[in-house]
């Protein structure tokens, strides 16, 4: 089965020269090991490991860290636990006797006569769990504004990706080139200036001088 092989404008050979979305793909692996927990039990974790090359030739930017919705989990459960336990010590102090005279031997003892001692204030219980549920319903709104305005930011990757797709990397070279696209030459470019083509070509160029391409993999 023939394929179309290009060269690479820099060294003018073609031994090393792979299509942009194999070399992005190829440097994507998901490694499955196993490790002990916190409780010394043994378990499988799946990790994404990728190389510098790839995460170098992306056509999208990294999307924005979620870590903060662990905060929003961790209000939201608070604000549940407290609740509960608020709801629990009312109704077990709703049946004391504090509420009700004692009985003694068929008579109804007077107030004045049995110390009643007032049970203890829960009310520190509802402002702990509506300041956590504000806590969580605040993390839960600051996330979503996160994932709109990134999905926003790249509605446009389509049309990077169908440039992105039409690059070739030549590994003897460190540098990428266009096969086939109008409006652009064969120049070899580095993996930043490839970057910028790409992004600005979605609409979000502005970013790569934010998110600049490192391949850590080559020395």
């Amino acid at each position: 089965m023939s394929r179309t092989t290009y060269t690479c404008p820099g060294c003018e050979r073609d031994d090393r020269v792979q299509a942009v979305p194999a070399v992005y793909l190829a440097g994507r692996d998901a490694v499955t090991s196993r490790e002990r927990n916190r409780d010394g039990d043994m378990r499988t974790v799946t990790r994404t490991v990728t190389t510098g090359l790839s995460d170098a030739l992306a056509p999208v930017p990294e999307a924005p860290s979620y870590a903060i919705g662990g905060l929003g989990v961790l209000a939201g459960a608070v604000a549940v636990g407290t609740f509960l336990g608020g709801v629990l010590a009312g109704k077990w102090f709703s049946g004391e006797s504090a509420h009700e005279p004692p009985e003694l031997d068929g008579w109804h003892l007077l107030p004045q006569d049995v110390p009643v001692e007032p049970p203890p204030a829960y009310e520190f219980l509802g402002w702990i769990s509506a300041l956590a549920l504000l806590a969580a319903v605040l993390v839960l709104v600051v996330v979503l504004r996160r994932r709109a305005a990134f999905a926003h930011l790249t509605r446009g990757r389509h049309r990077a990706e169908e440039l992105w797709s039409c690059g070739w990397y030549c590994h003897r070279c460190g540098t990428v080139h266009f096969e086939d696209v109008p409006g652009e030459d064969r120049t070899p470019l580095t993996l930043q200036r490839f970057r910028e083509r790409v992004w600005e070509h979605g609409g979000y160029g502005d970013l790569a001088a934010e998110q600049r391409a490192v391949d850590s993999d080559r020395s």
